[in-house]
């Protein structure tokens, strides 16, 4: 990949100039102002063993923060659960919330070079939204990520990313994604 740095740092000014009216001209919208666009991607992990040991809370967080370049939030329990021997306000994972040029910049790096090092990925399923326009994406190990070096993974620890758009329904949220670079299965389409 030639330049791969101005690629990413280019994302959101290509979304500007040409996604945005490819978006507006596929949907048939007038109002520019109207076409969907990425909103916020949360990056969530939950951590196995939290309640066991608290520096598996603090490790997980400076994996994400390296992930995501952004410190990340400790999550805390919102119940008490006793067969999990969870206590309300104990922390149980650890969450990033990027936006602006974070947020092209990391979504850049998911579809160019994260999807490609994946074995055997033949792309992301078309029946991940939630029937508002926001897309969920489950990782099962995090040491796909280039920051990541696997021999320093003790434990498999899986995340979820949420890409959280504008779209007001699932179909227009899928042109968006596609249009943005997603590499979404071929085949038919929910």
């Amino acid at each position: 990949m030639q330049g791969g740095d101005l690629i990413m740092d280019n994302l959101q000014l290509r979304f500007t100039k040409t996604i945005q009216a490819e978006i507006q001209k596929s949907l048939g919208i007038k109002n520019p102002m109207a076409t969907p666009r990425l909103v916020k991607i949360v990056v969530n992990m939950g951590v196995k063993d939290a309640v066991a040991d608290k520096k598996n809370v603090e490790k997980a967080g400076a994996a994400l923060a390296q992930i995501t370049g952004q410190k990340a939030r400790v999550a805390k329990a919102k119940k008490s659960i006793a067969s999990f021997k969870l206590r309300e306000g104990e922390p149980i994972g650890v969450v990033v919330t990027l936006r602006g040029k974070r947020m092209y910049d990391f979504f850049e790096k998911l579809t160019t070079i994260v999807f490609p090092r994946i074995k055997d990925f033949h792309g992301i399923k078309r029946n991940s939204f939630d029937g508002l326009g926001n897309y969920t994406l489950g990782f099962p190990e995090y040491a796909v990520f280039p920051e990541i070096d696997p021999s320093t993974v003790e434990k498999a620890q899986g995340l979820e990313i949420v890409i959280v758009t504008s779209a007001k329904n699932d179909k227009d949220a899928l042109v968006l994604l596609e249009l943005l670079g997603a590499p979404f299965e071929k085949g038919a389409s929910s």
